[in-house]
């Protein structure tokens, strides 16, 4: 009887045709052939980013005087700065030396804020904050967004407070190089005076949270960035992706200090992480499975913050099944995604005609930028969504992102300027060589491949 269900199974399956039989048997994801040539372009604009001992940088920034490699957010002559959180979006990389990230990790240790301060622009820099970007010819930090200038930093556009996401990407750092070189003397290591898992901690409490649920949250007066993809938007009230950075934060601080012998942290950290991860989507849920970005302003669905809520396991089950069939539909109506890049935002849920965020700053004007741009960064976390309700739209997702990868591959010659920062049609481009459009993808499509 099981013969026949079988044949009779089989007929049914050639009946519909050699392609259809392929797909019901098996939708590939992503082609060995796509995999390494983007693992190729990854280490290629890696290679572009980084930045050796002594290197000189484009006028008038000097040189790497910082006694070690630093790996910028894009290759060629850009971004004459390290920059914390692209750094640590792309160490799963597996690209980056030990060598090199334990020089990153003690240059990010050492300039953390040991003394709170208030800017000439008003804007505080709190004792513990991690900078934002961080200079190559003097390693001094940079805590605000939008200016190479140290004297002229933390102006109200950017925030009255440094960026939210800096501080978890620190503990990311460290999380990462201590499980990956298994180096845990590091962790006990002395900076200026105080030990690195003691600095990673008071990290850790920088951003506001309630202390309830510890969901992050900025007030109108004392306003940060709440992610640095997103420091030209004004987003208030409680916040999605900061939230999101600090569960796997505690996550992560919970494994270090189990590395360290000290059972009464892990256990506060794990139930911090297991908080979070209950209040997460009940504080931001919408309807239809997506979470808003925030409850103040720009309260739009985040598409980024969804993805990666799924991702992380945070945003799981009906919830994510739900979320992951609004993003397929917006996917087939054209409304989320162009050349194989995403918006933050769905189209149908800008804020209006004039803007895709509430706030955005002038110089991000609708469909610039984070304010209605396509960006490579964040498919990796789309494509995993889009799984849950079915591989084609995945697989299709990918095959574009990889198809325009391959026809801007700056490898080509000064004219292609592929991995682009962001794009839209049909002719605004910005940031060319762009570190985190092949490095984020790459660490997720790789995994989900070795999962299959």
């Amino acid at each position: 009887m099981l013969l026949k269900i079988k044949n009779r199974l089989l007929l049914f399956l050639l009946f519909l045709g050699a392609g259809d039989f392929t797909v019901l048997q098996a939708q590939e994801l992503i082609s060995k052939e796509d995999l390494l040539f983007l693992r190729g372009l990854t280490k290629a604009v890696l290679d572009s980013a980084r930045l050796l001992p002594g290197q000189a940088l484009p006028e008038p920034f000097g040189s790497n005087n910082t006694g070690g490699t630093l790996v910028r957010p894009g290759g060629r002559a850009t971004y004459p700065a390290f920059w914390i959180r692209d750094y640590a979006m792309s160490l799963e990389t597996g690209f980056i030396s030990p060598e090199e990230q334990r020089h990153m990790l003690l240059l990010t240790a050492a300039t953390q804020c040991d003394q709170t301060w208030i800017t000439r622009g008003g804007s505080m820099v709190p004792y513990g904050a991690i900078a934002d970007h961080i200079l190559a010819n003097n390693s001094t930090p940079v805590y605000f967004a939008g200016t190479y200038d140290a004297e002229a930093q933390g102006t109200p556009e950017f925030g009255r407070f440094p960026p939210y996401c800096d501080q978890f990407y620190f503990i990311k750092m460290a999380h990462y190089y201590v499980s990956s070189t298994g180096d845990r003397s590091l962790l006990s290591r002395n900076i200026n005076g105080v030990a690195l898992s003691d600095r990673l901690e008071t990290a850790f409490r920088i951003p506001p949270a309630h202390p309830g649920d510890h969901i992050v949250y900025s007030a109108e007066h004392y306003r940060a960035v709440d992610f640095g993809f997103r420091d030209a938007i004004h987003i208030t009230g409680d916040l999605l992706y900061p939230s999101l950075l600090k569960y796997e934060a505690a996550l992560q601080l919970s494994d270090i200090f189990k590395w360290k012998k000290d059972p009464a942290k892990v256990l506060l950290y794990q139930a911090i992480a297991a908080r979070l991860k209950t209040a997460i989507p009940e504080r931001f849920a919408t309807a239809n499975g997506m979470l808003v970005a925030a409850t103040g302003q720009s309260a739009q669905k985040d598409v980024w913050g969804t993805a990666f809520a799924i991702y992380l396991n945070v945003l799981s089950g009906a919830a994510a099944q739900r979320a992951s069939q609004t993003l397929a539909t917006a996917y087939a109506a054209g409304t989320l995604a162009y050349k194989g890049a995403i918006r933050h935002v769905i189209k149908t849920d800008d804020f209006n005609e004039k803007t895709s965020w509430e706030g955005a700053i002038p110089e991000a004007p609708l469909n610039q930028y984070q304010n209605g741009a396509y960006w490579p960064t964040p498919v990796g976390w789309v494509a995993m969504a889009l799984e849950r309700s079915g591989k084609e739209n995945a697989a299709r997702l990918v095959k574009e992102y990889i198809a325009e990868l391959k026809a801007t591959d700056f490898r080509k010659g000064p004219s292609f300027g592929g991995p682009l920062e962001c794009f839209y049609p049909p002719a605004y481009t910005r940031g060319p060589v762009y570190l985190t459009s092949v490095t984020c993808p790459y660490i997720v499509l790789n995994t989900m491949v070795k999962r299959q």
